[in-house]
């Protein structure tokens, strides 16, 4: 499906493990958890999701699609086309579902899981369901992409709008130019605007899929536990899911699991609290190694 763009480091035969980005981020968002996890003894890869950097599909032909299945998927094709068996994964926002997917469906592949915000599947079957309003207004740019003005946005004021969207979601990150701009380069992928937009109007029922995942989306419309040791992290300052909003996602784990809220931290966990997002990597990896 995909040709996968990936940075990778530490030593070969250690642990591996997988660093996830989201939307509308990319790899540059791990570059200090990296070194931290490298320096302890562990092996990072970190890839570029589909409609990022480097990557790209083989067919032009294939549906860009954005949704979690196919997120999920794309995780676990990396993992064999690599020859790892089992790894940590460590994600947020898009990584952070992909990771979630990847750990409910097949447990085997996931030996912990580091997710940020919480339990990150969709609920697809009940997304007709309202919000309060005052979270239907964090989500303002989800309802615009639905619409060819939202999708012109993107295309015509791509970074503009990226870059509102990490100020909005991360307000006491004081991220400069250069920072937005080594990550923003990856948004110039030729596929990036229609997998953005795909994501968004399918998680909301609005497109339909690629038929290729229907069995693993309807897999997932049940709402599967994941039953990997987990630490999830979560931003205090989390400008687009307030932190109480993972409160109730411990029903979802079976296995052990971990809650930390972090203060003065936003959405974009691994980029603002390096340390905090190692330190959680590097637990489960002690874990698993002892």
């Amino acid at each position: 499906m995909l040709d996968v763009a990936y940075e990778h480091s530490g030593p070969d035969d250690a642990l591996p493990v997988l660093l996830l980005h989201g939307f509308p981020y990319d790899p540059r968002g791990f570059d200090e958890v990296v070194a931290i996890v490298n320096a302890a003894g562990f092996r990072t890869v970190v890839p570029y999701l589909r409609g990022y950097g480097g990557t790209r599909f083989l067919s032009a032909d294939t549906l860009r699609s954005g949704e979690q299945a196919a997120l999920g998927q794309d995780l676990r094709e990396l993992l064999d086309a690599l020859g790892i068996a089992k790894a940590v994964l460590a994600g947020y926002d898009w990584g952070g579902r992909a990771a979630c997917v990847v750990s409910a469906l097949w447990p085997e592949r996931a030996a912990g899981l580091v997710s940020c915000t919480g339990y990150n599947i969709q609920d697809i079957p009940n997304s007709h369901n309202p919000a309060d309003p005052g979270q239907e207004a964090r989500l303002w740019y989800q309802y615009y992409f639905h619409v060819d003005r939202g999708r012109n946005g993107l295309i015509q004021k791509r970074r503009e709008l990226c870059r509102l969207l990490w100020k909005m979601w991360s307000p006491t990150w004081a991220f400069d130019d250069a920072t937005f701009d080594r990550t923003a380069a990856s948004f110039d992928n030729e596929d990036f605007v229609d997998v953005v937009i795909h994501s968004y109007r399918h998680r909301f029922g609005s497109v339909a899929g690629d038929p290729l995942y229907a069995s693993i989306e309807a897999q997932l419309a049940a709402q599967p536990n994941i039953n990997v040791p987990t630490i999830n992290l979560h931003g205090a300052d989390d400008g687009v899911i307030p932190n109480r909003a993972s409160e109730a996602h411990r029903k979802h784990f079976a296995a052990k699991y971990e809650r930390r809220v972090l203060p003065g931290v936003g959405h974009n966990v691994p980029q603002e609290a390096p340390q905090a997002f190692a330190d959680a990597v590097l637990e489960l990896c002690r874990n698993i190694a002892a």
